[in-house]
């Protein structure tokens, strides 16, 4: 049976992905872990609009169960939101399948360090397609993909039924989507079509993995 929806969000604007933006074309190392980083205050506002969007939708609609990435940008973000929708404490499973695409060799780098420091593998990644390209000590976008389809088998008995929200990273979102929508993974890169799944954007699917809306941030501006 499977839950009854699954709402995905990805994570308020990171301390990282403001360093990333501002860097812009310098090559950029970053002196923090992936796990480390929280949000900056936008990505704080950001989670703040998604605990107000919970609050608006009714009660037949509302999350139930959360499972939340165990990186501090998701679990922050999810405790912003939580705060600012104002209900009591729901359930939460932090769930290591959840983290996002490891970076390997790339993970501290911005596109241009990697220029700099990796130009070799810039072009394996160029010969393999982004959607299979592992970087050294890395994930492909494929590998995340096979630990989200054995995320959601055990959710599929752990929620049934329920209505469950998932606070991850733009490349869960993506995996899910793929997932989801039962599409083979010679496909896989046809998702990176719907990408950059945006910070703090909401996508939502209902029973069997049917797709009600995407990469939504309508309430980031409302």
């Amino acid at each position: 049976m499977g839950p009854e929806c699954i709402m995905a969000v990805r994570h308020g604007e990171s301390e990282a992905n403001l360093a990333h933006r501002q860097a812009g074309e310098t090559p950029l190392v970053y002196e923090r872990g992936d796990d480390e980083v929280t949000v900056t205050e936008l990505g704080r506002a950001q989670a703040a609009a998604l605990g107000r969007l919970l609050a608006a939708q009714p009660a037949r609609e509302a999350p139930e169960l959360v499972w939340c990435s165990p990186y501090l940008r998701a679990l922050d973000t999810w405790k912003i939101a939580q705060e600012a929708w104002g209900v009591e404490p729901l359930p939460v499973t932090v769930d290591e399948r959840l983290r996002d695409q490891e970076g390997g060799a790339f993970a501290r780098l911005n596109l241009a360090a990697i220029r700099e420091r990796h130009p070799e593998e810039l072009v394996r990644r160029e010969a393999e397609g982004a959607y299979a390209f592992r970087p050294p000590g890395g994930e492909s976008l494929a590998d995340v993909v096979v630990r989200l389809r054995d995320f959601l088998r055990d959710l599929d008995g752990r929620a049934a039924g329920r209505r469950v929200l998932i606070v991850a990273h733009d490349s869960v979102v993506l995996a899910l989507r793929h997932v989801l929508g039962k599409r083979p993974d010679a496909e896989l890169a046809a998702v990176l079509e719907f990408a950059p799944v945006l910070n703090a954007s909401v996508s939502l699917w209902r029973t069997g993995g049917e797709l009600v809306s995407f990469n939504d941030v309508a309430h980031l501006t409302s």
